[in-house]
């Protein structure tokens, strides 16, 4: 036994690798569910230039089904386009991205409205038995 090496046959460590295997979550188990409620995000300048610009591109090219082909002619209009013509897009950007930090604030109001629900109705629970206990007291009091 000079090198300390067991012999095992093919199916002892096949069941020795199972036992001592650790089942790990998938990534889609690590993410948290997302909230359909949730407003979706802005869109950027050059989403929104690509919005005008697939349809001029199917207009244009109606027998072109490839997506990467739209893709790739739209980035590359993009690169050349100078700052005066990209500004409509920036700024229907910029509008939308307002937009949705409204909606964002309003959406975190509510998750927090929520969770101060649940607080208060403790906290007027509690606020409860200890009016019970004040008026008691104070009964006492006015018998005097």
């Amino acid at each position: 036994m000079k090198g300390g090496k067991s012999k095992a046959t093919k199916g002892d460590s096949k069941k020795a690798d199972s036992r001592l295997s650790v089942k790990k979550p998938t990534k889609k188990e690590k993410q948290a569910a997302k909230d359909p409620n949730k407003p979706k995000r802005a869109a950027s300048a050059f989403f929104v230039f690509m919005e005008d610009f697939r349809k001029q591109y199917k207009e244009k090219h109606p027998t072109n089904k490839s997506v990467a082909a739209v893709g790739k002619a739209g980035g590359d209009e993009w690169k050349s386009m100078s700052k005066e013509d990209k500004a409509p897009f920036v700024a229907v950007a910029e509008e939308r991205k307002v937009e949705y930090e409204r909606k964002m604030k309003a959406y975190n109001r509510k998750l927090a409205g929520e969770e101060d629900e649940e607080s208060d109705k403790s906290k007027s629970e509690v606020n409860d038995e200890e009016d019970e206990e004040g008026s008691g007291e104070e009964e006492d009091e006015d018998d005097d």
